[in-house]
């Protein structure tokens, strides 16, 4: 479970949700929360509710751009990955540049590939949308939001964004092949915004996708990313339960795959 699907909550309440309801472990949504910055901190939440931080999403968010500084966006990957070595999280998420973000948008492909070379830990970079406004699609990302044509070793495929850019999951992950390295689940229903709903509540083959990849063998993680920002309690509780069963439904034709 992504520590962003309790959010606004902060990451205790979101390791003890996680916990409670019998996730296998947590992603780390880095944000302005400085728990969520802390090792230390993360790793005593971790030992407390006995459940292991498994994936660090990198603050490489629109949001979280102020987040461990705006003057070297690389600093905040690096940042990542020595959080990751420290909780024993095997993947580190991040976002593409964003447009504005020229140098650092230049030597991405590479710079990725090159930390993952000298690090060991695999940094699988999102796939996005674009932005639309008054009928017209901004350019928001580079070197693309699409990271199927780049070079990228590992990639994150979150289904609310192919809702959100009109993509075909299913096509994405064929063309990705062995580098699919993680999966955030969740739903959407197409619209231009980025929804996150309760996977089988909108028009994404979530299902589809988790079987094709229980039948392939797929040792990834599979995150559980759904919003309840503007849940209540139980409402937040129930759909967190949902989103697990029907991961656990989906991904049982073969034991073991794709931990949640």
């Amino acid at each position: 479970m992504s520590t962003a699907s309790a959010f606004p909550l902060g990451c205790e309440p979101a390791f003890e949700l996680a916990a409670g309801l019998g996730y296998d472990g947590v992603e780390v949504m880095v944000w302005t929360d400085p728990v969520s910055q802390d090792p230390t901190a993360l790793a005593a939440l971790s030992a407390r509710y006995d459940i292991p931080v498994l994936a660090v999403h990198a603050p490489t968010l629109l949001l979280t751009q102020r987040v461990w500084g705006t003057a070297d966006p690389w600093a905040k990957v690096d940042r990542s990955v020595d959080l990751a070595e420290q909780l024993g999280a095997g993947t580190v998420v991040v976002h593409p540049p964003f447009r504005w973000q020229r140098d650092y948008a230049g030597g991405f492909v590479d710079g990725v590939a090159r930390r993952e070379a000298e690090r060991g830990v695999p940094i699988a970079v999102e796939n996005m949308y674009p932005w639309r406004a008054r009928g017209r699609e901004l350019m928001a990302y580079l070197p693309g939001w699409d990271p199927v044509p780049h070079g990228y070793d590992h990639v994150t495929l979150d289904l609310s964004h192919a809702a959100s850019a009109g993509s075909d999951a299913l096509v994405m992950a064929e063309e990705l092949g062995p580098r699919l390295h993680h999966i955030h689940l969740a739903d959407g229903s197409g619209s231009p915004r980025d929804e996150h709903l309760v996977p089988g509540l909108g028009n994404q083959p979530c299902g589809e996708l988790l079987e094709s990849l229980a039948g392939s063998g797929f040792t990834g993680l599979v995150t559980v990313e759904v919003s309840t920002r503007k849940s209540g309690e139980t409402e937040r509780v129930d759909a967190l339960a949902q989103s697990l069963a029907f991961a656990r439904l989906h991904l049982a034709p073969v034991v073991g795959a794709g931990r949640v």
